[in-house]
C-alpha cells in the first residue's frame, strides 16, 4: 500500500512534530523526546487525566487533550504502548497538586508501563489513580469483562471523566464517574480490510475480496470470525443488539450513541450505520440524548467502523454535555453545576528516581556476563522474522519488532567495561528491552528481567543455583503481572519447564541443552490449545493449532544462548 510518509522509523516523530506545529496555542511537549504532551492552558481543575497508548489511532489518545477532556498524553510508537519513563513526564506535567487519574484502553503493554509510572509518580509525591476503557464487547464474554480490551467507547470516559476535573471533584470522584461511564459503555466493530503498519508495510491479517471481519479490535486484530461482507442494516442489528444486551439497556433507558470510523470508511457510510441504529433504538422504546458520528478511534487506513452506546445517568448525562474543546474535538454545551475547588498542594520536594545498584567497582565476572548478554541479543534479534509472522496470527504482528529493537537497544545500553554486579547488569538490559519498543511482551519480558537482578544482588558470579533463583523471580514477576498461570499458553509455558530443567541439571553445557529441550516441549505441548491472557485469547478457537508467540520467543532465546556457545540451534 502506498503511504505518504518518509523514513517508517521517523513516522510517529514527523506526526507529532506537526501536530505540536499546528496547534501550538493548544498543546506543548512536556519531555525531550516529545512523547509525552500537555494541554495549554494547564487543566481547568486541581485534578489532572493522563491518558496514552500506540499511535496510529488519531484522534484516539492525543485528541483528547484540552478544555473538559485529558490534560496529558504520553505516545508510544504505532500499535505500541509508550514507555514508563513517558507516561510518568505526562503525568509529573499534569499535577496540580490533587492527584492524576491514568484513564487508557485495556491493553497488556499499557497496563504494564502505566503501573510502573505509577510506582514511580508515587516516589515523587504524586498520587495516581487508574481506570481502564473495556467496552470492547466481542473481546470476551460478560463474566471476563475486566479482560476485554478498550475501543473507541473511552471517548465517552474522556469526556465524562474531563468534565467531572473540569468542575472541581477530587480524585476519588474524578475516578468513581469515569469507571461508572466505562462500565456502562459498550462497543463492537467491523472491518472490510486489515491495516498496514509503517515499519513493515505489510497487512496485519488477511481478508478477502467481499468478505468482512466482525468483533474487530483497533489494532486490527483479527475478531470472532469473517464471513461474506453483509448490508449496512443487517451488520448494525448484529452490533447493536449485541451490545443491548450485554449492557442490559433496555425500555426507558437513556443512552449515548457513538458511530465511529476506523480510518477509512466514508462520513456518508456512517450516517448510514447511525440511521439504522436510531431506528432500533426508538423501536426498543430507548431514548438517544446525543450522537456522535466521525473518527473518535481509528486504526491508520482501515475501512470499517464501530458502534458503542452508553448507558446514561443524570450524572453522566450532565458531564456529557459539558462543554469541551481540543483540536480534534470541540463541543459547546452547559457547564456542570460547579463545585468547590479543592486547594492546590503546595510544591513539595520531588524525590529523585530510585538509586540503582551497588558497587561502583567494574567486576570481570560482571563484564564477561554483559558481553555475553550482548552476543546472545545480537543472535536473537535473527529471529525477528519468524516471531513477526506468528505474532500476526495471535497477536497484533508487532513481537518481531520487539525484540528486534529491544536486542539492539541492549546491545546499545551493556558496556562491559563499566559492568560492577551481574544485577546492575541485568537491570541495564532490563530497562532497555522494556522502553525500546513498548510493547505487552517488552513490558512483561524487561520487569521480568529486572526481578531477575534483583534476585541476583548478592551473587558475584552467575552460579547454576543463583541462574535458577533469578529465573524464578522473573517467572513470579511475568506472572504477578501478566496475571497468567502455567498452561495458559503463554511464555510461563516455556520459561517455567526451562527452569525445571535447569534445577536438575548437573553441568553447564548439559543445563543449557536440557533449558532449550524443556522450552520447545512447551510451546509444542501448548500450541493445540486456547489462549487464556491476552490478544490471543481474544480470537478463541481460532488461535487453537498455533504456538504462542511469547513461549517461541523465549524458547528462540535460547537457542541463541546455545549458539552463543557455539552450538548448532
Amino acid at each position: 500500500m502506498k503511504k505518504l510518509i518518509n523514513a517508517p522509523d521517523a513516522f510517529v516523530d514527523e506526526f507529532l512534530d506537526g501536530i505540536l506545529r499546528a496547534h501550538p496555542d493548544q498543546l506543548r511537549p512536556a519531555s525531550e523526546d516529545r512523547r509525552a504532551i500537555v494541554r495549554v492552558p494547564d487543566a481547568d481543575g486541581p485534578v489532572g487525566i493522563a491518558t496514552g497508548g500506540g499511535s496510529g489511532h488519531l484522534p484516539l489518545f492525543l485528541g483528547y487533550l484540552g478544555e473538559g477532556l485529558c490534560s496529558g498524553v504520553a505516545v508510544g510508537n504505532v500499535f505500541s504502548s509508550p514507555s514508563s519513563e513517558q507516561i510518568l513526564a505526562a503525568t509529573v506535567a499534569s499535577d496540580a497538586g490533587a492527584g492524576v487519574l491514568y484513564l487508557y484502553g485495556n491493553y497488556g503493554g499499557d497496563v504494564f508501563n502505566f503501573d510502573l509510572a505509577g510506582d514511580l509518580a508515587a516516589a515523587r509525591g504524586i498520587r495516581t489513580s487508574t481506570v481502564l476503557g473495556a467496552d470492547d464487547v466481542a473481546s470476551a464474554p460478560a463474566d471476563r469483562a475486566d479482560t476485554r480490551r478498550g475501543v473507541a467507547g473511552i471517548f465517552f470516559a474522556y469526556k465524562i471523566a474531563g468534565a467531572s476535573a473540569a468542575r472541581g471533584d477530587d480524585l476519588d470522584a474524578v475516578a468513581t464517574v469515569a469507571a461508572r461511564a466505562a462500565v456502562r459503555t459498550g462497543t463492537m466493530g467491523v472491518d472490510l480490510s486489515p491495516t498496514i503498519l509503517p515499519t513493515t508495510g505489510r497487512p496485519s491479517f488477511d481478508l478477502a475480496d467481499g468478505e468482512m471481519e466482525i468483533g474487530i479490535g483497533i489494532h486490527g486484530e483479527t475478531g470472532r470470525g469473517n464471513g461474506p461482507l453483509a448490508q449496512a442494516d443487517e451488520i448494525v442489528d448484529t452490533i447493536v443488539a449485541e451490545i443491548l444486551e450485554d449492557r442490559a439497556i433496555a425500555e426507558g433507558h437513556r443512552v449515548a450513541l457513538l458511530v465511529n470510523g476506523m480510518g477509512a470508511t466514508p462520513l456518508e457510510e456512517l450516517y448510514v450505520l447511525s440511521r439504522r441504529a436510531h431506528q432500533l433504538l426508538d423501536e426498543r422504546g430507548i431514548v438517544i440524548h446525543r450522537t456522535y458520528v466521525g473518527e473518535y478511534a481509528t486504526s491508520l487506513e482501515m475501512a470499517g467502523a464501530s458502534i458503542s452506546i452508553v448507558d446514561l445517568d443524570d450524572e453522566l448525562q450532565e458531564l456529557l454535555d459539558a462543554p469541551a474543546a481540543s483540536p480534534f474535538f470541540t463541543q459547546r454545551g452547559p457547564a456542570p453545576a460547579s463545585r468547590e475547588a479543592l486547594p492546590a498542594r503546595e510544591a513539595a520536594a520531588v524525590a529523585s528516581a530510585p538509586a540503582t545498584v551497588a558497587s561502583a567497582v567494574p567486576s570481570a565476572q560482571a563484564g564477561a556476563f554483559a558481553r555475553d548478554i550482548a552476543q546472545v541479543a545480537t543472535l536473537w534479534a535473527e529471529y525477528a522474522d519468524e516471531l513477526r509472522d506468528l505474532d500476526a496470527v495471535l497477536g497484533d504482528g508487532d513481537l518481531g519488532v520487539t525484540v528486534a529493537s529491544g536486542s539492539a537497544a541492549i546491545r546499545r545500553a551493556l558496556s562491559a567495561d563499566e559492568a560492577d554486579s551481574l544485577t546492575a547488569v541485568l537491570q541495564t538490559a532490563g530497562g532497555a528491552f522494556a522502553t525500546a519498543n513498548p510493547s505487552t511482551f517488552a513490558a512483561l519480558f524487561g520487569g521480568g528481567l529486572l526481578a531477575a537482578a534483583d534476585a541476583l544482588r548478592q551473587d558475584p558470579e552467575l552460579t547454576r543455583s543463583a541462574a535458577a533463583r533469578a529465573l524464578r523471580a522473573m517467572a513470579d514477576r511475568i506472572g504477578e503481572r501478566g496475571g497468567a498461570v502455567r498452561g495458559d499458553k503463554t511464555v510461563l509455558d516455556a520459561l517455567i519447564p526451562s527452569i525445571e530443567a535447569l534445577e536438575l541439571s548437573e553441568s553447564a553445557p548439559q543445563a543449557i541443552e536440557a533449558m532449550r529441550a524443556a522450552a520447545w516441549d512447551g510451546v509444542r505441548a501448548t500450541a493445540g490449545a486456547v489462549s487464556q491472557r491476552g490478544r490471543a485469547a481474544w480470537i478463541g478457537e481460532r488461535g487453537a493449532g498455533h504456538a504462542d508467540p511469547g513461549a517461541t520467543a523465549y524458547a528462540r532465546l535460547l537457542d541463541a544462548v546455545e549458539r552463543s556457545r557455539g552450538g548448532e540451534a
